[in-house]
């Protein structure tokens, strides 16, 4: 396969469609951006003068994933880089390693604990939710109330020092 590499303009528009979906916000958790959640896996410009924005949902049943795609073309589209096109990809399967550094840290500011890592446990990975720190004050006693938050990608606990409830992201 003989693979070339995009003219100077289209990597200055696919540069700028990179910087439009850091502006996406995640309808679900408005505070991170589509692209800092790790569900912008490509842009690609398109041979017919288009570009195509991949991306993976965090899963196959979020009922975000139409808000998403309607919020991606329209911000491509207001940027006057279209016309656009979405491409749902499933596999690899998403997972909150995708997370961005400062996805993490937004969604702590906004009041989500964010996922912890994955541990490499030989041949097999293995999540590991340590004590949580609750996101408004710090402290680490906290406890879980529900395996279930606001959506199903999020636990709700909360806090014994500060007595404020927080959700927590599940490490997926």
């Amino acid at each position: 396969m003989n693979l070339v590499a995009p003219p100077k303009q289209d990597t200055a528009r696919l540069e700028q469609v990179w910087a439009v979906l850091d502006t996406v916000l995640d309808p679900e958790v408005p505070a991170v951006s589509v692209r800092d959640l790790g569900i912008v896996r490509d842009v690609i410009a398109t041979s017919d003068g288009g570009i195509e924005v991949v991306l993976t949902p965090t899963y196959s049943g979020c009922p975000a994933t139409e808000v998403i795609e309607r919020d991606v073309l329209a911000a491509v589209h207001a940027a006057g880089l279209g016309p656009a096109r979405v491409r749902l990809q499933r596999a690899p399967a998403w997972t909150t390693d995708w997370i961005s550094e400062a996805g993490r840290q937004k969604m702590n500011a906004y009041g989500i604990a964010p996922p912890g890592p994955v541990l490499d446990q030989g041949e097999s990975l293995v999540r590991v939710i340590p004590r949580l720190a609750c996101p408004r004050c710090g402290s680490k006693r906290t406890e879980r109330l529900s395996a279930f938050g606001s959506t199903a990608c999020k636990a709700l606990y909360r806090c014994i020092a500060c007595q404020e409830p927080f959700e927590h992201f599940k490490p997926i």
